[in-house]
């Protein structure tokens, strides 16, 4: 790590201290240090929110799989005023590792579908560790046909290894699920905003990533494969995941500078997980400036700028 990046860690390192001393002198002597406390909290905050530190890709693959990042129900709770989330996808049952609904943001009433983790190892068993099967897919396309239905505009929230490959989800059409939501994603005629926020993996990713604009967390990734599944293939063994990572082009940088994302939300020194108010409020500025611009079109002019976009990428990897 540069010198830089090792004075802004002592920095903040010192200023947690202070603060605790503070309010240890505080609680011990029933001393008002309030203000103090405060003031060198809006500091440390600051410090954290706008220093920028190269990290390697391999980090950011790591911090994008953090259990503590925010997940999509997280964001929903700091972007929405009002949510609803509705279940099943009218053939099989609900799949809870995709989350779906209607909500507000800001005057905008928009249908809402992301990837949804947990936070702990009973949830993540719960969420399938945000894998979706075949009828997670189907849900997330249910509800973006009504969305198509009643004009309001779509937001997608990726975080996902991939999708699940157990022979169960097979047997119901992994495959076809994914490969239809591509297709009428596609041809959706209300505008789409993708942001990847976690893992963004492959094919279970791009099953709700067919957006007009693709927004990407600083500290995630998104690629077509983990770099465990590279490193098997590329060096035949799995332990070299980090030499893979380096030469995948997963980060947010490397996909904005190759035009497949069109925008980067930053996050905090130790990512998104140290303050989640800091990137919902970018994310739902983001939002509202783009859902305004989209307002002014038509609808085939929505769908034929997600085309062309989706075709620039196709060329661009030709």
């Amino acid at each position: 790590m540069s010198t830089i990046a090792l004075n802004v860690k002592d920095k903040i390192y010192n200023l947690e201290e202070d603060i605790k001393k503070l309010r240890f002198i505080s609680s011990s002597n029933d001393i008002d240090l309030s203000d103090k406390i405060k003031s060198l909290e809006d500091k440390l905050l600051q410090i954290k929110n706008e220093i920028r530190v190269e990290i390697s890709p391999y980090e950011k693959v790591t911090l994008s799989r953090d259990i503590k990042r925010p997940t999509t129900k997280d964001y929903i709770n700091n972007i929405c005023s009002d949510f609803f989330e509705l279940h099943g996808d009218r053939l099989y049952k609900d799949d809870p590792s995709i989350i779906a609904g209607i909500g507000k943001i800001d005057r905008f009433n928009v249908t809402i579908v992301g990837h949804q983790k947990g936070n702990d190892v009973k949830e993540n068993i719960k969420r399938n560790f945000g894998m979706p099967h075949p009828e997670g897919y189907r849900k997330a396309l249910r509800l973006m046909r009504q969305a198509e239905k009643f004009s309001r505009p779509i937001i997608t929230f990726i975080d996902t290894p991939g999708a699940f490959c157990g022979l169960e989800a097979e047997e119901r059409g992994q495959g076809e699920a994914i490969a239809r939501n591509l297709l009428e994603m596609s041809k959706l005629s209300v505008p789409i905003i993708c942001f990847v926020i976690g893992e963004g993996g492959s094919g279970g990713a791009l099953g709700i990533g067919v957006g007009n604009e693709v927004c990407m967390l600083e500290h995630s990734v998104y690629s077509v494969i983990s770099p465990e599944g590279l490193s098997s293939i590329l060096f035949k063994d799995a332990s070299k995941s980090k030499e893979a990572s380096e030469v995948m082009k997963l980060t947010s940088k490397d996909l904005y500078d190759l035009e497949i994302i069109d925008k980067i939300i930053k996050e905090p020194f130790n990512g998104a997980q140290e303050n989640v108010e800091y990137v919902s409020k970018d994310i739902k500025k983001f939002i509202i400036d783009r859902l305004n611009h989209y307002e002014k079109l038509s609808k085939e002019e929505i769908i034929e700028l997600r085309y062309n976009k989706f075709r620039k990428i196709g060329k661009c990897l030709s």
